[in-house]
């Protein structure tokens, strides 16, 4: 059986998570977890004293700290990190040079190097990669995403020059200089002693057909990623790096390569870079997985996080650990099976939720709804409404007549809302409307269609078609023509209704114009081109 590719997990679809992006994704992903368990969620800014003693990096604008409670406890999660992980072990993963100590004298496998603080001399750095040997790699001691990742360093010539790129241009003072270890890396997500999950990192790389050219096929590779709800916003951009890097192997943009040639265009492996995530979780040898296991296990407070190993010769060695990881790429593997990491790590905070399956769930929120006080600053936190418990029935109902009335769909908001049923209204062409509801009462949902044709003014329906709705369904119930420009939300709406509408108009432009080459194309049209100018001859004399 041919393994499938890209698949999601059945309660993260694209639709459900298409305005969370990158980082936002990881924090949105596991407090809708958490949110459909039952557990109350909130949002919150970074100025929220709530934060005061958890370690956050970076700007953060809203849509990354949150937090989840039960009747019994709250934890606070910033992105995908918990408020169980400690500062002290956050530090440390936070700190290369740190992390490789606290590894090495545990006696986890990490590669010969030294940490430089900023006050050390160019120079001081290069005599002491002398010692090392070559090849080499030179990063930051504390950036992430593989920015200023310097690897397969080959000579002395080399390393002088991304030093100064390193330290100077990117102006990354501290930096760390180890040994380069060749092989395949991969990231390993730990919780509590057990790995999730597993894949190959495999840097940004095109497959030849023997037809496209170099330039074409990274076109056509993003056209893939730009349908995956984590690769999309990572797509692989033609830069200076790509450039020297195919050149240095022989290659051009305009070189044509062989059908089934892989060609790597970066030696970085990261996702944000057009990396591929490989998922190899099932596949993992256990000492690759145990070696993982153990490098949490060395960080006082470590107790959830991702591992980086490359694995060479049959041996795993650490890279980096990492206690915020990024989990997007093992949730949209490029290929393999999607891991439900943010199930894990609810389970893991609140162990009394376990076996609640949420793979089934169409209900979630609006997160630009739900964020747009924080965005707008008129809010430091905000609670989202409680998710309806239980299963959840949905119905398709499209109604005609004079039925596009706005006060009419107030009307019928009214009575979705008087149900606890979610779902939206719209206007659709000419005389029609659709409306979607969906509850835990399948009774509630009969009575509502019941009212649909009982408004007591000027509306008029003539007919109703009704169907099962198998969609997702966001919380809450829109009228999802009607919107005003001031309000972000409703702009937001706006903007995706016409989108998805241009989408569906070209896509019929394109079958039209198709259909019409075909019908321009065929015999029995050419053998009929006589007739149609004598017609139209016939046409000017009348």
């Amino acid at each position: 059986m041919k393994e499938k590719q890209g698949i999601s997990l059945p309660q993260l679809t694209n639709e459900i998570v298409k305005n969370a992006r990158k980082t936002r994704l990881d924090a949105f992903a596991v407090a809708l977890e958490g949110w459909r368990r039952g557990l109350k969620l909130k949002w919150y800014t970074k100025d929220s004293e709530d934060f005061d003693d958890m370690i956050i990096f970076g700007v953060n604008p809203p849509g990354r700290l949150f937090s989840l409670s039960s009747e019994e406890r709250t934890h606070y999660f910033f992105r995908t990190r918990g408020d169980k992980v400690t500062n002290e072990a956050v530090e440390i993963g936070s700190e290369k040079d740190d992390t490789k100590e606290w590894l090495d004298k545990s006696g986890v496998p990490v590669p010969q190097g030294k940490g430089f603080e900023e006050d050390a001399s160019d120079e001081e750095i290069i005599q002491y990669a002398k010692t090392l040997g070559y090849p080499l790699v030179l990063k930051p001691t504390n950036a992430s995403l593989g920015n200023g990742v310097m690897t397969n360093i080959q000579n002395e010539q080399e390393f002088i020059k991304a030093v100064y790129y390193v330290r100077d241009e990117l102006e990354y003072g501290e930096v760390v200089v180890e040994q380069y270890v060749a092989g395949k890396e991969y990231r390993v997500y730990v919780i509590d002693g057990e790995v999730i999950a597993a894949y190959n990192r495999v840097p940004a790389n095109i497959i030849g057909d023997g037809t496209h050219n170099i330039e074409e096929l990274i076109e056509l590779k993003n056209n893939d990623r730009k349908r995956n709800a984590r690769l999309n916003s990572c797509l692989i951009e033609m830069d200076k790096e790509i450039l020297e890097f195919i050149e240095s192997n022989d290659y051009s943009l305009g070189s044509i390569p062989k059908k089934g040639e892989q060609i790597f265009l970066r030696q970085k492996t990261n996702i944000s870079s057009g990396g591929d995530p490989i998922d190899v979780t099932d596949k993992m040898p256990e000492h690759y997985k145990e070696v993982a296991i153990n490098a949490l296990k060395a960080v006082p407070g470590l107790y959830h996080g991702g591992v980086d190993l490359i694995v060479n010769d049959n041996k795993a060695v650490v890279i980096e650990l990492n206690p915020t990881a990024q989990i997007g790429g093992i949730l949209y593997p490029l290929k393999g099976k999607p891991r439900n990491i943010p199930g894990a790590i609810i389970d893991y905070y609140f162990p009394e939720t376990k076996g609640m399956d949420t793979s089934d769930s169409q209900i979630y929120f609006d997160l630009i709804d739900v964020l747009e006080p924080l965005e707008n600053r008129s809010a430091l936190e905000v609670e989202v409404a409680p998710v309806p418990m239980g299963k959840l029935y949905a119905k398709r109902f499209v109604v005609s007549g004079t039925v596009q009335r706005h006060s009419y769909h107030r009307w019928l908001k009214k009575q979705a809302m008087d149900r606890n049923l979610h779902g939206y209204v719209k206007n659709m062409v000419f005389d029609e409307i659709e409306i979607v509801v969906a509850g835990t009462n399948k009774a509630d949902i009969t009575a509502f269609k019941q009212k649909i044709d009982q408004y007591p003014q000027s509306s008029k329906v003539k007919n109703i078609e009704e169907e099962d709705f198998h969609d997702p369904v966001m919380a809450g119930f829109e009228i999802a023509e009607v919107y005003n420009t001031t309000s972000l939300k409703s702009t937001q709406f706006a903007l995706r209704k016409m989108e998805k509408d241009l989408k569906h108009m070209t896509k019929q432009k394109n079958r039209i114009e198709k259909d019409n080459r075909q019908i321009m194309d065929s015999t029995s049209w050419r053998y009929t081109e006589p007739l149609r100018k004598f017609k139209e001859k016939l046409k000017k004399k009348s």
